[in-house]
């Protein structure tokens, strides 16, 4: 067809330009769809750094992308790739692409609409009962010797745990296996919850825990829903051991963090809680120890001082002592008096007797009694001041006896300080110590170390020492300038969980 035969165009259409027209389109969308209520399945979910999220909601044969602003308050949950939603907002459209979009403003799991109505009301009737009030709770354990854990055996949950308390406290850890997802999972947690308090207190196969952790890793609401269940609110809530819950991120919360002693944010967090660290504990006794002996110290000196001033305020022995030593020459002349007198009148009696002996027999036995009586008053002079010095030494034995004590005690405590720190720079010098953590040591063919690769030759025989064993090795091609021989990146995959059926024999079985 030619120009000459097209139809005549109507010619009194008015001219829209494109921003009047796109905004015309933009009102219409929002008069007629002002408010909307959509279901589907969240796909291309993206957090920008302003905070707006941005996403598509979709069903099988359709899709419509959606902006939640950062500044709506009504999103409970975080919306993830592949859930399942009820959104509810307005249809606008967006000029500069020529696309229309759902502003959402509130946005709820689909189907648990009716359970989180059900959790509300279960959380308000239980809040009535005061199952959440904090008079209820119990303080946790300052030192525990005894922790129980509720949790999936094979999960990374109870690895985190495991190795957190290795770092912090090194204790007993009893693990109650458990599911933490689906329709069982709530009765197989309230029923180990009901077991671990049932143990006895002492002498029971199974030692009670000082404190038990529930720990259960992130995931949906729908994977969490079992811990909001009621049966195993009240069983925490009657459990007499302390319990610290762990279930899920920080931003998950579920009844048993209401019911429950302690909540933590994390599996990890909720080991921390529940231990002290023992290095900070031993550094704190250290310094507590260091304290009370320079407390002693100081004691002591304030002790010797007061003793000083005491000894300064008392009289001097020989004026103490004077006196009776006056007393006691006054007595021994009065002795020697009194005896020459009586001797006196003894030679006068017997003086008839006296006249027949020999003068020279009287002068020698007159003279050994002279001598006689001088020894006497020399002994009974000498006994007198032996006797106030025996006294005085037996006052000062006591004192003298308490400090003896004194200062062999603080002898032997520093002789244990100082082997206490010799046995540290001893463990710190072993030679031994690295190997335990993964390290190896090289000997040479004659039993020296090898400090460097330049020092083995291709071929030859070397034994390499580790922590339990050793194994022989032969030296191969030098790598330093083989780029062939360059070890390669490590895998970023992560390593394999353990067998849980190895970690079930490394902890043990409850029954």
């Amino acid at each position: 067809m030619s120009l000459a035969d097209a139809p005549d165009l109507p010619t009194n259409l008015p001219a829209y330009s494109v921003s009047e027209l796109s905004f015309a389109l933009k009102r219409t969308l929002e008069d007629a769809y002002g408010q909307v209520r959509v279901r589907g399945e969240v796909s291309k979910v993206t957090r920008h750094a302003s905070g707006h999220v941005y996403l598509t909601v979709k069903d099988d044969k359709a899709s419509i992308d959606g902006v939640i602003w950062k500044s709506v308050r009504g999103i409970s949950v975080r919306p993830e790739t592949g859930m399942e939603v009820i959104v509810s907002g307005r249809i606008t459209t967006y000029p500069a692409r020529s696309s229309y979009q759902l502003v959402i403003e509130t946005l709820e799991p689909a189907g648990v609409g009716a359970l989180l109505a059900q959790y509300e009301r279960l959380k308000a009737r239980l809040a009535e009962e005061g199952l959440f009030s904090a008079e209820r709770k119990r303080p946790l354990p300052a030192l525990p010797n005894v922790i129980g854990v509720v949790t999936s055996p094979t999960g990374a949950v109870i690895r985190d745990i495991l190795h957190r308390l290795q770092e912090r406290w090194p204790c007993q850890v009893i693990v109650w296996p458990v599911v933490v997802q689906g329709e069982a999972a709530a009765a197989q947690v309230a029923a180990a919850v009901r077991g671990f308090d049932a143990l006895p207190v002492a002498g029971g196969p199974v030692p009670r825990p000082d404190i038990i952790i529930v720990a259960r890793g992130g995931g949906s609401v729908e994977d969490l829903w079992p811990f909001n269940d009621e049966a195993l609110a009240r069983a925490v809530a009657a459990c007499t051991i302390p319990l610290v819950s762990a279930v899920g991120h920080e931003t998950d919360t579920t009844l048993i963090d209401f019911v429950s002693d302690r909540r933590a944010p994390t599996p990890t967090a909720a080991a921390e809680i529940a231990t002290p660290v023992l290095a900070d504990l031993a550094a704190e006794v250290a310094d507590s120890a260091r304290r009370m002996e320079r407390c002693t110290r100081v004691a002591l000196e304030q002790a010797r001082e007061r003793l000083r001033s005491a000894e300064r305020g008392l009289p001097r022995p020989e004026a103490l002592l004077g006196l009776p030593s006056q007393r006691l020459d006054l007595a021994t002349r009065g002795l020697a008096a009194g005896l020459s007198h009586h001797a006196a009148l003894h030679e006068r009696r017997f003086a008839g007797v006296a006249g027949r002996l020999n003068a020279s027999l009287l002068d020698r036995s007159a003279r050994a009694k002279a001598d006689r009586l001088s020894q006497l008053t020399g002994r009974l002079q000498r006994e007198g001041l032996r006797i106030v010095e025996q006294s005085t030494q037996r006052a000062r034995l006591p004192q003298l006896s308490a400090r003896l004590d004194s200062g062999v005690e603080r002898h032997l405590e520093r002789a244990t300080e100082r082997l206490a720190r010799l046995e540290q720079v001893r463990r710190t010098l072993d030679p031994d110590a690295p190997l335990v953590r993964g390290f190896a040591r090289v000997h040479a063919a004659d039993g020296r170390i090898v400090r460097a690769a330049s020092a083995l030759s291709a071929g030859e025989r070397v034994r390499l020492q580790f922590a339990v064993d050793a194994a022989e090795a032969s030296i191969g091609a030098s790598v330093e300038n083989d780029p062939a021989a360059s070890p390669k990146p490590r895998s970023s995959r992560p390593s394999k969980p353990s067998d849980p059926r190895d970690m079930v024999s490394r902890q043990g079985r409850l029954f």
